[in-house]
């Protein structure tokens, strides 16, 4: 075969470091739409960005040489580097790790829902309970311990 394909969909979700509220509904939108670029720049596809006040979702599609740890180190680096240069937002930071999970291609329109209606689902359900659920979801072992530190 001459050419390489892949198919590399992520749904990742992250939160603001102990889940503090830290955007406002027109930053978020500033944001996702930044994050967005990052992924642009950065040879990905942002199929979908969202959140609310203390987490982002995004689903994205990774080319075959780029790892998600590396996507997210660009992604959320990044964002964090513009929320304090940019935004004013000097004590922010990210929480330390991400979640990943695999999206099949047959589940894209649904998780783009999902990601859509962030700000609804959590009138509901508040991220921890969010999280734990996806992670159980994908059956990712885990230890409530670490999940939160």
């Amino acid at each position: 075969m001459s050419h390489t394909y892949c198919s590399a969909l992520f749904h990742c979700v992250f939160s603001t470091k102990e889940r503090h509220s830290a955007f406002t509904p027109e930053l978020q939108q500033r944001l996702w739409a930044y994050i967005g670029g990052i992924a642009r720049e950065n040879g990905m596809t942002a199929l979908a960005v969202g959140g609310t006040d203390n987490h982002a979702h995004l689903l994205l599609s990774l080319p075959s040489t780029q790892t998600v740890a590396d996507a997210m180190r660009r992604i959320k680096g990044g964002s964090s580097l513009w929320l304090h240069e940019r935004c004013g937002l000097t004590g922010f930071e990210w929480q330390k790790g991400y979640g990943a999970f695999s999206v099949g291609c047959s589940q894209v329109d649904a998780t783009v829902a999902y990601i859509a209606g962030q700000q609804e689902h959590h009138r509901k359900r508040d991220f921890q309970a969010e999280f734990l659920s996806i992670l159980k979801r994908h059956r990712i072992e885990f230890d409530l311990r670490y999940v939160w530190g």
